[in-house]
Protein backbone atom coordinates (compact mmCIF):
# COMPACT_ATOMS: atom_id res chain seq x y z
CA UNK A 1 0.00 0.00 0.00
CA UNK A 2 1.10 3.31 -0.72
CA UNK A 3 1.98 6.05 1.55
CA UNK A 4 -0.74 7.94 0.15
CA UNK A 5 -3.25 5.36 0.46
CA UNK A 6 -2.23 4.58 4.40
CA UNK A 7 -2.76 8.59 5.09
CA UNK A 8 -6.23 8.46 3.36
CA UNK A 9 -7.53 5.65 5.27
CA UNK A 10 -5.96 7.23 7.99
CA UNK A 11 -8.04 10.32 7.51
CA UNK A 12 -11.16 8.32 6.76
CA UNK A 13 -11.19 6.42 10.25
CA UNK A 14 -10.68 9.70 12.15
CA UNK A 15 -13.42 10.95 10.04
CA UNK A 16 -15.42 7.99 11.01
CA UNK A 17 -14.89 8.31 14.72
CA UNK A 18 -15.73 12.64 14.52
CA UNK A 19 -18.88 12.02 12.46
CA UNK A 20 -19.86 8.99 15.15
CA UNK A 21 -18.88 10.71 17.99
CA UNK A 22 -20.92 14.05 16.20
CA UNK A 23 -24.23 11.75 15.79
CA UNK A 24 -23.62 10.50 19.36
CA UNK A 25 -23.11 14.23 21.31
CA UNK A 26 -26.42 15.69 19.10
CA UNK A 27 -28.86 12.87 19.99
CA UNK A 28 -30.71 13.98 22.63
CA UNK A 29 -34.30 13.23 24.53
CA UNK A 30 -36.93 15.66 23.36
CA UNK A 31 -38.05 17.92 26.03
CA UNK A 32 -42.10 15.99 25.55
CA UNK A 33 -39.75 12.90 27.37
CA UNK A 34 -37.70 14.11 30.20
CA UNK A 35 -38.95 14.43 33.67
CA UNK A 36 -38.34 14.94 37.46
CA UNK A 37 -40.52 13.52 39.83
CA UNK A 38 -40.18 14.92 43.87
CA UNK A 39 -40.62 12.15 46.59
CA UNK A 40 -43.22 14.00 48.45
CA UNK A 41 -46.79 13.77 49.25
CA UNK A 42 -49.60 10.77 50.13
CA UNK A 43 -48.69 7.42 50.23
CA UNK A 44 -50.22 4.76 48.41
CA UNK A 45 -53.07 2.33 50.23
CA UNK A 46 -52.69 -0.85 48.98
CA UNK A 47 -51.11 -3.64 50.31
CA UNK A 48 -47.23 -3.87 49.68
CA UNK A 49 -44.33 -6.24 50.69
CA UNK A 50 -42.75 -5.42 53.73
CA UNK A 51 -45.36 -3.03 55.47
CA UNK A 52 -43.60 -0.60 53.24
CA UNK A 53 -44.77 3.13 52.51
CA UNK A 54 -44.71 3.95 49.11
CA UNK A 55 -45.45 6.36 46.98
CA UNK A 56 -46.21 5.76 42.81
CA UNK A 57 -44.62 7.31 39.96
CA UNK A 58 -46.30 7.75 36.41
CA UNK A 59 -44.09 5.07 35.14
CA UNK A 60 -46.18 2.31 34.62
CA UNK A 61 -46.51 -0.96 32.38
CA UNK A 62 -49.20 -3.06 33.93
CA UNK A 63 -48.50 -4.84 36.02
CA UNK A 64 -45.23 -2.94 37.00
CA UNK A 65 -44.86 0.53 38.41
CA UNK A 66 -41.52 2.64 39.53
CA UNK A 67 -42.35 3.89 42.95
CA UNK A 68 -40.15 5.42 45.68
CA UNK A 69 -40.90 3.14 48.92
CA UNK A 70 -39.33 2.98 52.87
CA UNK A 71 -39.31 0.45 55.45
CA UNK A 72 -38.01 2.40 57.83
CA UNK A 73 -38.65 6.45 58.14
CA UNK A 74 -37.21 8.94 56.17
CA UNK A 75 -35.22 6.21 53.98
CA UNK A 76 -36.82 5.61 50.56
CA UNK A 77 -35.34 3.06 48.01
CA UNK A 78 -36.57 3.33 44.24
CA UNK A 79 -37.81 0.26 43.24
CA UNK A 80 -39.56 -1.40 41.02
CA UNK A 81 -43.52 -3.23 41.91
CA UNK A 82 -45.36 -6.29 40.52
CA UNK A 83 -49.06 -6.61 40.87
CA UNK A 84 -52.22 -4.67 40.72
CA UNK A 85 -54.62 -3.24 43.26
CA UNK A 86 -57.49 -4.97 41.11
CA UNK A 87 -56.85 -8.69 42.22
CA UNK A 88 -56.59 -7.36 46.09
CA UNK A 89 -53.46 -9.22 46.52
CA UNK A 90 -49.68 -8.27 47.73
CA UNK A 91 -47.70 -6.25 45.41
CA UNK A 92 -44.11 -7.64 45.59
CA UNK A 93 -40.24 -5.44 44.93
CA UNK A 94 -38.36 -6.60 41.95
CA UNK A 95 -35.68 -4.58 41.30
CA UNK A 96 -34.02 -1.82 43.16
CA UNK A 97 -32.19 1.15 41.87
CA UNK A 98 -30.38 2.70 45.08
CA UNK A 99 -29.93 -0.93 46.99
CA UNK A 100 -28.52 -0.01 50.57
CA UNK A 101 -28.32 3.88 49.75
CA UNK A 102 -31.34 5.40 51.18
CA UNK A 103 -32.56 8.99 49.77
CA UNK A 104 -34.66 11.26 52.16
CA UNK A 105 -38.46 13.00 51.66
CA UNK A 106 -37.75 15.12 48.62
CA UNK A 107 -34.90 13.30 46.34
CA UNK A 108 -35.54 13.78 42.95
CA UNK A 109 -35.53 11.44 39.91
CA UNK A 110 -35.26 12.85 37.15
CA UNK A 111 -34.21 12.02 33.34
CA UNK A 112 -32.70 15.09 31.51
CA UNK A 113 -31.97 16.06 27.79
CA UNK A 114 -28.46 14.31 28.05
CA UNK A 115 -29.90 11.09 28.71
CA UNK A 116 -28.58 10.08 32.05
CA UNK A 117 -31.05 9.15 34.60
CA UNK A 118 -30.40 10.17 37.86
CA UNK A 119 -31.72 9.97 41.69
CA UNK A 120 -29.98 12.39 43.72
CA UNK A 121 -31.00 13.54 47.30
CA UNK A 122 -33.15 16.23 48.82
CA UNK A 123 -29.66 18.10 49.01
CA UNK A 124 -28.58 17.31 45.47
CA UNK A 125 -25.52 14.32 46.44
CA UNK A 126 -26.28 11.75 43.84
CA UNK A 127 -27.23 8.42 44.77
CA UNK A 128 -27.62 6.58 41.60
CA UNK A 129 -27.37 7.24 38.43
CA UNK A 130 -27.43 5.11 34.99
CA UNK A 131 -24.34 6.96 33.68
CA UNK A 132 -25.67 7.46 30.45
CA UNK A 133 -25.32 10.91 29.96
CA UNK A 134 -24.34 11.89 26.05
CA UNK A 135 -24.28 8.27 24.68
CA UNK A 136 -26.76 8.58 22.52
CA UNK A 137 -30.04 8.16 24.79
CA UNK A 138 -33.10 9.49 23.31
CA UNK A 139 -35.70 7.79 25.18
CA UNK A 140 -36.85 5.81 28.51
CA UNK A 141 -39.25 2.83 28.42
CA UNK A 142 -40.97 0.20 31.04
CA UNK A 143 -41.31 -2.51 29.34
CA UNK A 144 -44.49 -5.18 29.49
CA UNK A 145 -41.53 -7.80 30.70
CA UNK A 146 -40.59 -5.66 33.75
CA UNK A 147 -37.37 -4.23 31.99
CA UNK A 148 -36.53 -0.78 32.76
CA UNK A 149 -34.27 0.26 29.23
CA UNK A 150 -32.76 3.50 28.32
CA UNK A 151 -32.64 3.14 24.44
CA UNK A 152 -30.92 5.46 21.54
CA UNK A 153 -32.84 5.92 18.05
CA UNK A 154 -32.24 2.74 16.21
CA UNK A 155 -33.96 1.18 19.31
CA UNK A 156 -30.62 0.05 20.61
CA UNK A 157 -30.42 -0.42 24.64
CA UNK A 158 -27.94 1.78 26.03
CA UNK A 159 -29.01 0.92 29.60
CA UNK A 160 -31.23 -1.66 31.04
CA UNK A 161 -32.44 -2.69 34.42
CA UNK A 162 -32.13 -6.44 33.66
CA UNK A 163 -28.23 -5.98 33.38
CA UNK A 164 -28.19 -4.82 37.27
CA UNK A 165 -30.17 -7.98 39.19
CA UNK A 166 -31.16 -7.19 42.99
CA UNK A 167 -32.44 -10.57 44.50
CA UNK A 168 -34.72 -11.07 41.64
CA UNK A 169 -35.13 -12.42 38.71
CA UNK A 170 -38.15 -11.65 36.53
CA UNK A 171 -38.84 -13.86 33.02
CA UNK A 172 -36.35 -13.33 30.48
CA UNK A 173 -33.36 -11.57 32.58
CA UNK A 174 -30.49 -13.63 32.79
CA UNK A 175 -26.79 -14.04 34.99
CA UNK A 176 -23.81 -14.28 33.07
CA UNK A 177 -20.26 -14.86 32.66
CA UNK A 178 -19.33 -11.49 31.25
CA UNK A 179 -21.65 -9.44 33.35
CA UNK A 180 -23.93 -9.48 36.27
CA UNK A 181 -23.17 -13.50 37.61
CA UNK A 182 -25.05 -13.23 41.16
CA UNK A 183 -28.07 -12.37 43.36
CA UNK A 184 -28.08 -11.14 46.79
CA UNK A 185 -30.19 -11.76 49.24
CA UNK A 186 -32.22 -8.63 51.56
CA UNK A 187 -31.33 -8.10 54.72
CA UNK A 188 -33.52 -9.69 57.28
CA UNK A 189 -34.60 -6.39 58.46
CA UNK A 190 -36.00 -5.40 55.31
CA UNK A 191 -34.33 -2.09 55.57
CA UNK A 192 -33.01 -2.38 52.02
CA UNK A 193 -29.69 -3.35 52.46
CA UNK A 194 -27.97 -6.48 51.58
CA UNK A 195 -28.32 -9.52 52.92
CA UNK A 196 -26.09 -12.35 53.78
CA UNK A 197 -26.79 -14.82 51.01
CA UNK A 198 -26.03 -15.15 47.15
CA UNK A 199 -26.89 -16.99 44.46
CA UNK A 200 -24.12 -17.40 42.16
CA UNK A 201 -23.34 -18.64 38.47
CA UNK A 202 -20.39 -20.35 38.47
CA UNK A 203 -18.16 -22.64 36.42
CA UNK A 204 -20.88 -25.29 35.69
CA UNK A 205 -23.23 -25.02 38.18
CA UNK A 206 -25.26 -22.38 40.70
CA UNK A 207 -24.64 -22.29 44.02
CA UNK A 208 -26.02 -20.55 47.26
CA UNK A 209 -23.07 -18.83 49.77
CA UNK A 210 -23.81 -17.47 53.35
CA UNK A 211 -21.28 -14.71 54.17
CA UNK A 212 -20.41 -14.89 57.99
CA UNK A 213 -17.94 -12.19 60.09
CA UNK A 214 -15.72 -15.37 61.02
CA UNK A 215 -14.84 -16.34 57.99
CA UNK A 216 -12.53 -14.75 55.01
CA UNK A 217 -14.97 -16.93 52.44
CA UNK A 218 -18.59 -16.99 51.72
CA UNK A 219 -19.63 -20.88 52.83
CA UNK A 220 -21.30 -23.11 50.71
CA UNK A 221 -24.78 -24.39 51.58
CA UNK A 222 -26.39 -25.90 48.34
CA UNK A 223 -24.64 -26.72 44.71
CA UNK A 224 -27.03 -27.36 41.76
CA UNK A 225 -26.44 -30.22 39.25
CA UNK A 226 -23.49 -30.23 37.17
CA UNK A 227 -24.75 -28.26 33.69
CA UNK A 228 -23.26 -29.21 30.47
CA UNK A 229 -21.54 -32.02 28.94
CA UNK A 230 -18.31 -31.47 31.40
CA UNK A 231 -16.57 -29.09 29.13
CA UNK A 232 -16.60 -25.40 29.29
CA UNK A 233 -18.37 -23.13 31.83
CA UNK A 234 -21.52 -21.38 32.46
CA UNK A 235 -21.74 -18.28 30.00
CA UNK A 236 -25.23 -17.21 30.55
CA UNK A 237 -28.03 -18.55 32.88
CA UNK A 238 -31.01 -17.01 31.79
CA UNK A 239 -34.54 -17.36 33.79
CA UNK A 240 -37.54 -18.68 31.56
CA UNK A 241 -40.88 -19.77 30.91
CA UNK A 242 -42.83 -20.94 28.24
CA UNK A 243 -45.90 -23.29 27.30
CA UNK A 244 -44.67 -27.44 27.72
CA UNK A 245 -45.17 -29.27 24.53
CA UNK A 246 -47.41 -26.13 23.28
CA UNK A 247 -49.85 -26.51 25.38
CA UNK A 248 -52.22 -23.85 27.13
CA UNK A 249 -52.63 -25.37 30.63
CA UNK A 250 -49.11 -26.41 31.66
CA UNK A 251 -46.00 -24.10 31.72
CA UNK A 252 -41.83 -24.50 32.28
CA UNK A 253 -40.20 -22.51 34.47
CA UNK A 254 -36.81 -22.56 35.08
CA UNK A 255 -33.36 -21.94 33.62
CA UNK A 256 -32.28 -21.94 29.83
CA UNK A 257 -28.40 -22.03 29.93
CA UNK A 258 -25.20 -21.81 27.28
CA UNK A 259 -21.43 -22.95 28.09
CA UNK A 260 -17.96 -21.31 26.81
CA UNK A 261 -16.23 -23.10 25.12
CA UNK A 262 -18.41 -25.84 24.29
CA UNK A 263 -21.63 -26.11 22.02
CA UNK A 264 -23.64 -27.41 24.94
CA UNK A 265 -26.74 -25.86 25.77
CA UNK A 266 -29.96 -26.86 27.11
CA UNK A 267 -32.72 -26.22 29.81
CA UNK A 268 -33.30 -27.45 33.44
CA UNK A 269 -36.65 -26.92 34.68
CA UNK A 270 -37.59 -26.09 38.33
CA UNK A 271 -41.64 -25.69 38.35
CA UNK A 272 -44.47 -26.79 36.16
CA UNK A 273 -47.25 -24.57 37.22
CA UNK A 274 -51.05 -24.98 35.53
CA UNK A 275 -51.39 -22.10 34.22
CA UNK A 276 -49.72 -19.03 31.80
CA UNK A 277 -46.74 -17.99 34.34
CA UNK A 278 -45.21 -15.32 32.40
CA UNK A 279 -44.92 -13.11 35.65
CA UNK A 280 -43.01 -14.92 37.61
CA UNK A 281 -40.03 -14.01 39.78
CA UNK A 282 -37.75 -16.18 40.93
CA UNK A 283 -36.29 -14.48 44.08
CA UNK A 284 -32.84 -15.41 47.27
CA UNK A 285 -35.05 -14.69 50.16
CA UNK A 286 -33.98 -13.04 53.20
CA UNK A 287 -33.17 -16.35 54.66
CA UNK A 288 -31.36 -18.20 52.32
CA UNK A 289 -34.05 -20.04 50.64
CA UNK A 290 -34.39 -19.88 46.73
CA UNK A 291 -38.40 -19.06 45.67
CA UNK A 292 -40.39 -18.90 42.71
CA UNK A 293 -43.52 -16.62 42.76
CA UNK A 294 -46.09 -16.54 39.83
CA UNK A 295 -48.63 -13.98 39.45
CA UNK A 296 -51.57 -14.74 38.17
CA UNK A 297 -53.21 -11.72 36.60
CA UNK A 298 -56.62 -12.89 35.74
CA UNK A 299 -58.03 -13.51 38.68
CA UNK A 300 -59.61 -10.76 41.61
CA UNK A 301 -58.15 -12.00 44.69
CA UNK A 302 -55.02 -14.35 45.96
CA UNK A 303 -53.21 -13.59 42.65
CA UNK A 304 -49.57 -14.96 44.09
CA UNK A 305 -48.58 -18.28 44.13
CA UNK A 306 -45.39 -19.91 45.51
CA UNK A 307 -44.64 -22.49 42.56
CA UNK A 308 -41.43 -23.73 43.79
CA UNK A 309 -39.12 -23.57 46.92
CA UNK A 310 -35.85 -25.07 46.63
CA UNK A 311 -35.26 -26.52 50.31
CA UNK A 312 -39.05 -27.17 50.73
CA UNK A 313 -40.51 -28.89 53.95
CA UNK A 314 -44.25 -30.24 51.75
CA UNK A 315 -41.38 -32.25 49.18
CA UNK A 316 -40.44 -35.74 49.77
CA UNK A 317 -36.44 -34.30 48.49
CA UNK A 318 -33.68 -34.19 50.67
CA UNK A 319 -33.27 -30.71 50.55
CA UNK A 320 -35.40 -29.78 53.69
CA UNK A 321 -35.81 -26.47 55.93
CA UNK A 322 -33.22 -27.83 57.94
CA UNK A 323 -30.34 -27.12 55.23
CA UNK A 324 -30.95 -23.56 55.86
CA UNK A 325 -27.96 -21.73 57.98
CA UNK A 326 -30.35 -20.07 60.17
CA UNK A 327 -33.67 -22.09 60.06
CA UNK A 328 -32.49 -22.53 64.10
CA UNK A 329 -31.36 -18.77 64.45
CA UNK A 330 -27.89 -18.75 65.64
CA UNK A 331 -28.13 -22.02 67.47
CA UNK A 332 -30.60 -24.91 67.25
CA UNK A 333 -31.23 -28.51 66.20
CA UNK A 334 -33.21 -28.99 62.95
CA UNK A 335 -35.18 -32.51 62.19
CA UNK A 336 -38.56 -32.53 59.39
CA UNK A 337 -37.99 -29.16 58.92
CA UNK A 338 -38.78 -28.29 62.64
CA UNK A 339 -36.54 -27.13 65.44
CA UNK A 340 -36.47 -29.65 68.14
CA UNK A 341 -33.59 -28.77 70.87
CA UNK A 342 -31.32 -25.91 72.02
CA UNK A 343 -28.01 -27.68 72.59
CA UNK A 344 -26.58 -26.38 76.06
CA UNK A 345 -23.64 -27.75 78.54
CA UNK A 346 -26.66 -29.24 79.83
CA UNK A 347 -28.02 -31.59 77.65
CA UNK A 348 -30.78 -30.80 74.58
CA UNK A 349 -33.17 -28.27 75.89
CA UNK A 350 -36.38 -27.11 74.38
CA UNK A 351 -35.52 -24.61 71.60
CA UNK A 352 -37.07 -21.17 71.14
CA UNK A 353 -35.47 -17.88 69.32
CA UNK A 354 -33.10 -16.95 73.14
CA UNK A 355 -31.09 -20.30 72.34
CA UNK A 356 -28.08 -18.99 71.33
CA UNK A 357 -23.87 -19.88 71.49
CA UNK A 358 -21.87 -19.50 74.33
CA UNK A 359 -20.42 -16.26 75.35
CA UNK A 360 -16.75 -16.83 74.70
CA UNK A 361 -13.83 -14.70 76.43
CA UNK A 362 -11.69 -12.33 73.91
CA UNK A 363 -9.62 -14.65 71.47
CA UNK A 364 -5.70 -14.11 72.86
CA UNK A 365 -2.77 -16.50 73.59
CA UNK A 366 -3.67 -18.26 76.17
CA UNK A 367 -7.53 -17.91 76.53
CA UNK A 368 -9.19 -20.68 78.57
CA UNK A 369 -11.59 -22.76 76.72
CA UNK A 370 -13.77 -25.77 76.58
CA UNK A 371 -16.39 -27.38 74.65
CA UNK A 372 -19.63 -29.33 75.02
CA UNK A 373 -20.25 -32.32 73.20
CA UNK A 374 -23.51 -32.84 70.84
CA UNK A 375 -24.31 -36.24 69.60
CA UNK A 376 -26.26 -37.02 66.72
CA UNK A 377 -26.22 -34.16 64.51
CA UNK A 378 -24.15 -32.74 61.82
CA UNK A 379 -23.44 -28.88 60.91
CA UNK A 380 -25.19 -27.55 57.39
CA UNK A 381 -22.09 -27.02 55.63
CA UNK A 382 -21.79 -30.57 55.89
CA UNK A 383 -23.53 -31.44 53.16
CA UNK A 384 -20.74 -30.55 50.84
CA UNK A 385 -17.62 -30.61 53.02
CA UNK A 386 -16.60 -33.20 55.27
CA UNK A 387 -13.68 -31.60 56.32
CA UNK A 388 -9.84 -32.11 57.22
CA UNK A 389 -8.55 -35.77 57.85
CA UNK A 390 -8.64 -37.87 58.61
CA UNK A 391 -6.95 -37.05 62.06
CA UNK A 392 -7.05 -37.38 65.36
CA UNK A 393 -9.66 -36.20 67.64
CA UNK A 394 -7.56 -33.36 69.76
CA UNK A 395 -5.83 -32.61 66.76
CA UNK A 396 -8.94 -31.24 65.89
CA UNK A 397 -10.15 -29.68 69.14
CA UNK A 398 -6.45 -28.40 69.00
CA UNK A 399 -7.27 -26.79 65.79
CA UNK A 400 -10.09 -24.92 66.65
CA UNK A 401 -8.61 -23.60 69.85
CA UNK A 402 -5.62 -21.96 67.94
CA UNK A 403 -8.69 -20.00 65.47
CA UNK A 404 -10.27 -17.15 66.87
CA UNK A 405 -12.85 -17.87 63.86
CA UNK A 406 -14.00 -21.12 64.87
CA UNK A 407 -17.12 -21.48 67.17
CA UNK A 408 -16.72 -25.11 66.98
CA UNK A 409 -15.83 -28.67 65.09
CA UNK A 410 -18.07 -31.06 63.75
CA UNK A 411 -16.23 -34.90 64.34
CA UNK A 412 -17.52 -38.09 62.14
CA UNK A 413 -16.03 -40.70 64.09
CA UNK A 414 -15.59 -43.21 61.11
CA UNK A 415 -13.92 -41.40 59.09
CA UNK A 416 -11.83 -38.77 61.38
CA UNK A 417 -12.91 -35.93 59.48
CA UNK A 418 -12.74 -32.38 61.11
CA UNK A 419 -15.23 -29.73 60.04
CA UNK A 420 -14.60 -26.36 61.72
CA UNK A 421 -17.14 -24.50 61.89
CA UNK A 422 -16.79 -20.43 61.63
CA UNK A 423 -20.98 -20.15 62.84
CA UNK A 424 -23.28 -22.88 64.34
CA UNK A 425 -26.37 -21.82 63.18
CA UNK A 426 -28.47 -24.93 62.28
CA UNK A 427 -27.19 -28.24 63.40
CA UNK A 428 -28.95 -30.99 61.54
CA UNK A 429 -30.00 -34.20 63.19
CA UNK A 430 -28.85 -37.41 61.69
CA UNK A 431 -29.39 -41.36 63.10
CA UNK A 432 -25.80 -41.37 63.53
CA UNK A 433 -24.27 -41.33 67.00
CA UNK A 434 -20.56 -41.43 65.48
CA UNK A 435 -21.49 -37.67 63.97
CA UNK A 436 -20.64 -35.21 67.15
CA UNK A 437 -20.48 -31.79 67.18
CA UNK A 438 -18.26 -30.02 69.97
CA UNK A 439 -19.38 -26.32 70.65
CA UNK A 440 -16.86 -24.07 72.08
CA UNK A 441 -17.47 -22.31 75.64
CA UNK A 442 -15.04 -20.78 78.18
CA UNK A 443 -13.85 -22.63 80.35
Amino acid sequence: MSPFSSATSRSFKIFFFVFNFSLLAHATVPSSKTFKYINQGDFGEYSVEYSADYRVLSLYTFPFQLCFYNTTANAYTLGLRLGHHRSESLMRWVWDANRGKPVHENATLSFGRDGNLILADFDGTIAWQTGTANKGVVGLDLLQNGNLVLYDKRGKFIWQSFDHPTDTLLVGQSLRSNGPNRLVSRASNMDGSLGAYSFVMEQRFWALYYKVKNSPKPLLYYKSDEFGNGQGSLANLNFYCKPEYEQAYAFEVGFTYDMNNSSSSGTYILTRPKYNSTYSMLRLESDGNLKIYTYNENVDWGAWEVTFKLFDRDSNREISECKLPQRCGSLGVCDDNQCVACPRPQGLLGWSKSCAPPALPPCKRGAKVDYYKVVGVEHFLNGYSEGEGPMKLVDCRNKCNNDCGCLGFFYKEESSKCLLAPVLGTLVEVSSPSHVGYIKMSK
